[in-house]
């Protein structure tokens, strides 16, 4: 497997994006992030999870580990291919912020006018039919779901009717006779998802720039994929979680966290050969040009906590397969590049043993590098390879400016003589300077940072539900001055 290309990159949801539709799609705006990208001498585009959002609006909560997001499919597109008129869409609200999403006002009206340009579709038409056979192992599965999921006015699939739930054959075989026109609905929005996905990936390579895209460890409670394949995750008769993921406490997180999501049955998944695992990879391969897989130390050890618990304190670490899993996925990737989210495993040393073996690029993240210890890892001094992505922050914490806000001049003493500054305002501009001249291969920085915004900005506040995953860019966010910067550092460190 090859190593990351000497770059730079930005990180920003495809969701962030400008739109005068409410949400960022995969129209106009974003071929000209990626024009910009490539004026910036920006090598990478890293986005979050595509997956079509489930509780919380978070992508990591997805009603699906293989379709992508229908809110992302772009309006004007569909207009140009004669399935929508735009005039139309005065009809609709799309909330009133231009920098924040309103995904109360998206749900209800976004898939109105879905419908409407698949009233116009021909289902009958060679590549969509070729795309549902090219796509059979998940597609059926979760279009299926989300025709039952809206016809119970999205409650949790283990509220269904027994039969339902239960993947009763003669109870699915009726539901899909009196709702075949709805089945294929969902399917039609996956077929314009990736057919726009795909041209604007195309559009990226050509201009240069490699997307770089997340593959969640866990999947959604509430999906298709635990709906369909229930003896892949450690489920109750009732489909219900009694162990679910999360992390222990940390620097962070005083009392760990309890995210919710599913457990593997790793026996069974072992017992299948990692089918399931393989045919995920195999879909993200074709997504992305590099694969960032999240949460790697539970590749090897699982965090269980009690369901019903508040937090990661009442939890316990158990053993998951290992290289048996990483083996399966890089049969599956073939030569596409994985970064491993490994920071926070230094004390697991069957975590880094396997990480030297596999030599996936790791990660590093200078907000967590300032604690006043000069052999702090993520220092860039302490950097022992160049196979690793350095980060300025994650979508999961403070930006740059909101982290360092309210600390002291005698806490930020050991920062600013590493930074080689004297002034809070310096700190943004040096923290994405000491990324660039970094020997790591690749930097990413959140378009957040880039813009020197505060936690205003900030993507998401773990363990909150209803706040997040909202910000929006903005046109022309990023001055002339700015970008005569960024490309001067880019020119400068190789980048």
């Amino acid at each position: 497997m090859k190593q990351l290309k000497r770059g730079a990159g930005i990180l920003l949801a495809v969701s962030s994006l400008p739109s005068k539709y409410g949400i960022g799609t995969l129209g106009t705006e974003a071929y000209r992030f990626i024009d910009m990208l490539a004026d910036l001498k920006q090598t990478y585009w890293q986005v979050l999870p595509l997956g079509p959002t489930g509780l919380g609006d978070s992508p990591y909560m997805s009603f699906s580990a293989f379709a992508g997001n229908p809110y992302l499919i772009d309006i004007e597109s569909l207009a140009s291919d004669g399935l929508l008129d735009l005039n139309t869409m005065s009809e609709y609200s799309w909330g009133n912020e231009t920098d924040r999403i309103d995904y109360a006002a998206i749900f209800h009206n976004r898939f109105k006018v879905l419908r409407n340009a698949f009233d116009n579709f021909n289902t009958a038409s060679e590549d969509f039919l070729e795309f549902c056979k090219d796509n059979v192992y998940w597609l059926h599965d979760y279009a299926l779901f989300m025709a039952i999921k809206e016809v119970n006015q999205y409650a949790r699939w283990q509220d269904y009717r027994d039969g339902l739930k239960y993947r009763e054959e003669a109870f699915l075989e009726t539901f899909e006779m009196e709702n075949e026109r709805d089945i294929l609905f969902w399917k039609f929005l996956q077929y314009e998802f990736f057919i726009q996905w795909n041209k604007l990936k195309e559009y990226a390579n050509k201009r240069g720039v490699l997307i770089i895209g997340e593959v969640p460890l866990y999947v959604s409670e509430d999906s298709a994929d635990v709906w369909a394949h229930r003896d892949l995750f450690r489920t109750d008769e009732e489909g219900n979680l009694t162990e679910v993921a999360g992390c222990p406490p940390d620097a962070f997180s005083k009392g760990g966290q309890n995210w919710g999501n599913p457990l593997y049955n790793w026996e069974q998944l072992e017992d299948t050969d990692f089918e399931w695992w393989k045919e995920r990879i195999k879909i993200n391969t074709r997504l992305y040009d590099v694969i960032r897989i999240n949460h790697f130390v539970g590749i090897v050890k699982d965090y269980c906590v009690p369901a019903g618990d508040e937090d990661g304190t009442g939890g316990k670490w158990k053993k998951a397969p290992g290289k048996l899993l990483t083996d399966a996925i890089c049969e599956a990737a073939g030569e596409t590049t994985i970064i491993a989210e490994d920071f926070g495993t230094v004390m697991i040393p069957t975590v880094r043993k396997l990480m030297n073996k596999l030599e996936w690029a790791g990660m590093k993240v200078l907000l967590f590098a300032f604690d006043q210890d000069p052999g702090n890892r993520y220092l860039p001094h302490n950097y022992e390879d160049s196979n690793c992505v350095v980060y300025g922050t994650t979508h999961d914490s403070d930006t740059i400016v909101g982290y360092f806000k309210d600390k002291s001049d005698y806490q930020l003493a050991f920062l600013y003589e590493y930074l080689g500054i004297k002034h809070k305002e310096e700190i943004p501009d040096a923290f994405i300077r000491l990324a660039y001249s970094s020997i790591a291969n690749v930097v990413i920085l959140q378009m957040q940072d880039i813009l020197a915004l505060g936690n205003e900005a900030r993507m998401n506040h773990p363990a909150t539900v209803g706040n997040n995953w909202r910000w929006r860019l903005w046109n022309d966010a990023i001055s002339e001055e700015k970008r005569d910067w960024l490309r001067t550092m880019a020119s400068i460190y190789r980048r």
